[in-house]
């Protein structure tokens, strides 16, 4: 079976699962100190929703700054709370309905500061907010079967998460993909990085610290990181590791693992994503790592690497937007 045994941490990863994070990372040494909401972390949540005349269910804000205008259910987790707890508490408070997560639509983030989980839901109860129950959180909510942009929007940066939750309810491009509950104090990636080249030949790239595994890299603290974004921990590993050419494809979301509430309120995640490094030639084999600390494993393993190349093609994960 290889370096990866009957490859488990795998299995879980691409089936938007989690797996322990441990306490090693690759790279830089990470942050002494843990991701805390409203210290040094903002986690916002936002929910699409329909009813069944494709209607989508819209806010009007009560906020002095956007008072009137129009925008999705959205709001800063608070700390303590899970992530989908969150986007319940948020949708419930501002448009009076409960809700039920199906998957996330599209991870969007400006530096690992803030970062936005955008997720599309269906109702379950509750009714309507209506004028005459406005409050600090909303003026109302209506479900909107027109075009959104013929109402004042608060923001147009809803308009790609519209697109995107009537093409995942058309033709879902990706699994339904939800949190899942597991500890993680900081902010990091767990990086399944592949090559496959046009001979349907496949490597993943492995950490060989202690038991071979997908390399982790933790998001830094200081300033010039948190402006740097998701990508900058990734790109700072592959230019050790690997050649500067050619460029990785774009970071593609397979799963998140978050703690509600972790020890002393920590509050990080850790992001499993997937890229690919492409080949420079048809037959090509993957560039050689600069360190031993890494190595190239070649999937052998016939639904795996189905699984694995499946994943790779365009728009299967969820879209990570900085």
């Amino acid at each position: 079976p290889g370096p990866m045994g009957e490859a488990p941490e795998l299995d879980a990863v691409l089936g938007g699962g989690s797996w322990d994070v441990g306490g090693s990372f690759e790279g830089p040494p990470p942050p002494t100190g843990p991701i805390r909401l409203g210290k040094n972390a903002c986690y916002v949540v936002l929910a699409v929703l329909f009813n069944e005349e494709d209607g989508v269910l819209l806010v009007q804000e009560a906020k002095p700054e956007c008072r009137g205008k129009w925008y999705l259910p959205a709001g800063r987790m608070e700390p303590g709370e899970n992530i989908v707890a969150a986007m319940r508490r948020e949708v419930k408070e501002e448009t009076g309905l409960e809700c039920e997560p199906l998957t996330l639509l599209a991870l969007e983030e400006r530096g690992p500061a803030w970062i936005r989980f955008a997720f599309l839901a269906r109702p379950t109860g509750g009714t309507l907010k209506t004028l005459e129950e406005a409050d600090a959180e909303s003026l109302q909510a209506v479900w909107w079967a027109g075009d959104p942009c013929a109402l004042p929007l608060r923001a147009l940066d809803i308009l790609p998460l519209l697109d995107l939750a009537a093409r995942y309810r058309r033709s879902p491009p990706h699994p339904p993909t939800l949190p899942q509950e597991l500890p993680c104090a900081l902010l990091c990636l767990r990086l399944l990085v592949a090559f496959a080249n046009d001979a349907g030949d496949l490597w993943v790239l492995l950490s060989m610290a202690g038991t071979p595994h997908l390399p982790v890299v933790a998001c830094g603290t200081s300033p010039a990181e948190l402006r740097g974004g998701l990508c900058l921990p990734v790109l700072r590993l592959l230019r050790d590791c690997l050649p500067p050419d050619p460029r990785p494809g774009p970071l593609g979301l397979l799963g998140l693992q978050h703690p509600a509430g972790g020890p002393g309120g920590a509050a990080g995640v850790c992001f499993n994503v997937l890229l690919s490094i492409p080949p420079s030639s048809p037959g090509a084999a993957p560039p050689e790592p600069h360190s031993p600390a890494f190595r190239w494993w070649r999937v052998e393993e016939e639904s795996l690497r189905g699984r694995i190349l499946q994943r790779l093609r365009a728009a299967t994960t969820v879209p990570v937007r900085s």
